[in-house]
């Protein structure tokens, strides 16, 4: 999982089966999280997705790769919004994946489209102090994207049949489950994530709709005991990393 606190040293382009993606100038670079909210959410029948805060473009890529749809990517940081744009030009779908460089507070209020699924890894921190590291900081609070202002953009963009998935914490994502109620959004389905057999969960794929439908709730380890990838992370994962 990422750590939040302090930038590791990564390169500067993350190679993946099918695609690259470049990372030197966004804040926030490729992990864990973004891989496997790429690879979880559901795009069956989906036409129009968007990914809010693509930051690298990972997810978007990622959707585009398991579907046929068209992607919008909405990234306020302008370096990042930039080379966003280079990594779908570069990809297999560059007529498919489309980077917007606007927050998703104004997207929201000025686009005409609306979407079969929003997708969004998303700030987690809502609260204590900005690390020295303030790009990331910046991105890992809630300080440009509230999650109010998440539920709100989607709830305007999503079509009434559409859903919204995210990836967070696990009490981060129980308190956004809570909020995304008060926004008339029903949890649909629930994949709680743990590093290893033994720790406690520390992440939340979750999947949103805007109405009542059947909850689907499921469990991921990421690594077994001997630290060798699960089978399930592996069947997950397979069609994006090389070395898995």
């Amino acid at each position: 999982m990422e750590n939040a606190s302090r930038p590791q040293a990564q390169p500067d382009t993350f190679r993946f089966k099918q695609f690259s993606v470049r990372q030197a100038r966004s804040a926030m670079k490729v992990g864990t999280d973004g891989v496997l909210l790429g690879a979880w959410v559901d795009v069956q029948d989906v036409r129009r997705a968007l990914d809010v805060g693509t930051g690298t473009g990972l997810i978007a890529l990622m959707l585009a790769q398991r579907s046929k749809a068209q992607i919008d990517a909405v990234e306020i940081d302008a370096a990042a919004a930039a080379e966003a744009a280079e990594n779908a030009a570069a990809s297999p779908w560059p007529d498919r994946v489309k980077v917007i460089h606007q927050s998703v507070q104004d997207y929201a209020r000025q686009a005409n489209e609306t979407y079969d699924l929003v997708v969004s890894n998303p700030p987690f921190f809502t609260g204590g102090v900005l690390s020295a590291y303030q790009d990331r900081a910046s991105v890992r609070h809630t300080v440009k994207l509230p999650h109010g202002d998440l539920l709100d953009a989607a709830r305007r963009l999503l079509h009434p049949e559409g859903r919204l998935a995210v990836i967070l914490p696990y009490l981060e994502g129980l308190r956004f489950g809570e909020l995304a109620a008060t926004y008339g959004f029903y949890l649909c389905r629930r994949t709680r994530v743990r590093p290893l057999p033994e720790q406690p969960f520390n992440r939340l794929l979750l999947e949103f709709a805007r109405q009542v439908r059947p909850l689907q709730e499921s469990d991921l380890v990421i690594q077994d005991e001997q630290g060798h990838w699960t089978e399930a992370y592996v069947r997950l994962t397979r069609p994006f990393y090389i070395s898995i």
